[in-house]
C-alpha cells in the first residue's frame, strides 16, 4: 500500500516555494537589474564565460547545472530535485511576469548602498525559504548546500564565498562601484540566508542545511 500523502503539509511547502521564488524574482529584477547590481554564481560565471571565450550564456548555465543535479539525485534524493526544478520554474516564470508586467520602477542608482542592503535581505530571506523547505532554485544552490553538509559551513557562509569569489574574478569586465556593492549585498544576503534558514530551530549552531541525507527531521 502506497504512502499517504500529507496534503495540508504539501500544500505549505509548495505556498513557501512560491513565495520564497517570487520574492526572489522581484527583487533580482527591481533592485539588482534596475539598479545595475552584477551577479555571482552560475550566473555569474555564465557572463563571465560570455566575456573571456565568447560563450552563450544559455549554454553555460546548462553545462554548470547538469553535473550538480546529477549528483543531487544520488546525495539528496528525488523529492529535493523535484522541488528544485519547481523552485527554478517558478522563479523563471515570476521573473518573466515582473519584467514583463510590473508597472514599478526602483530606482536606487544614486543610493547603492540602501539597493544593497535591501537586495540582500530579501534574496536572502527568499533563497533561505526555500532552503528551509527542501529545494533550491538552481545549480550553484545546490552545489551551496553540498559544500556546507561536507565541510560543515553555514550554508549562508559558503554562499558568500562562492559568490564574492565569482565577482572579484568578474571584476576584470563589470563596473568598479556596482560590484563592490553586489559584494556587500552577497555578504547581506548570505547572513539572512543563515538566519532565516535557521529560525525557530532549537540548536541553530548545528543546524547546516534543510534536509539532512536519509533523515525525516528538517535541519539547517
Amino acid at each position: 500500500m502506497g504512502k499517504k500523502v500529507d496534503w495540508q503539509a504539501l500544500s505549505l511547502q509548495v505556498t513557501m516555494l512560491l513565495l520564497g521564488t517570487f520574492l526572489l524574482a522581484f527583487t533580482y529584477y527591481h533592485i539588482n537589474f534596475q539598479n545595475g547590481l552584477a551577479e555571482g554564481g552560475f550566473v555569474g560565471l555564465a557572463l563571465l564565460g560570455k566575456y573571456l571565450f565568447d560563450l552563450p550564456p544559455a549554454l553555460s548555465m546548462i553545462m554548470l547545472d547538469i553535473p550538480v543535479l546529477i549528483a543531487a539525485v544520488f546525495l539528496k534524493g528525488r523529492k529535493f530535485i523535484a522541488n528544485t526544478l519547481f523552485a527554478s520554474l517558478a522563479f523563471s516564470a515570476f521573473y518573466e511576469l515582473c519584467e514583463r508586467f510590473s508597472p514599478f520602477i526602483l530606482n536606487l542608482q544614486d543610493n547603492l548602498p540602501i539597493a544593497a542592503l535591501l537586495s540582500g535581505v530579501f534574496t536572502g530571506i527568499g533563497a533561505g525559504v526555500v532552503l528551509r523547505v527542501g529545494g533550491a532554485t538552481g545549480g550553484d544552490d545546490m552545489l551551496s548546500l553540498f559544500i556546507s553538509e561536507r565541510s560543515g559551513l553555514k550554508i549562508g557562509t559558503v554562499f558568500i564565498l562562492m559568490d564574492a569569489l565569482v565577482l572579484g574574478i568578474s571584476l576584470i569586465y563589470l563596473p568598479f562601484t556596482e560590484t563592490v556593492f553586489t559584494i556587500l549585498a552577497v555578504l547581506i544576503a548570505g547572513k539572512t540566508i543563515t538566519w532565516t534558514v535557521n529560525c525557530g530551530k532549537q540548536d541553530t549552531a548545528v543546524l547546516r542545511v534543510p534536509y539532512a541525507i536519509k533523515e525525516k527531521t528538517a535541519r539547517a
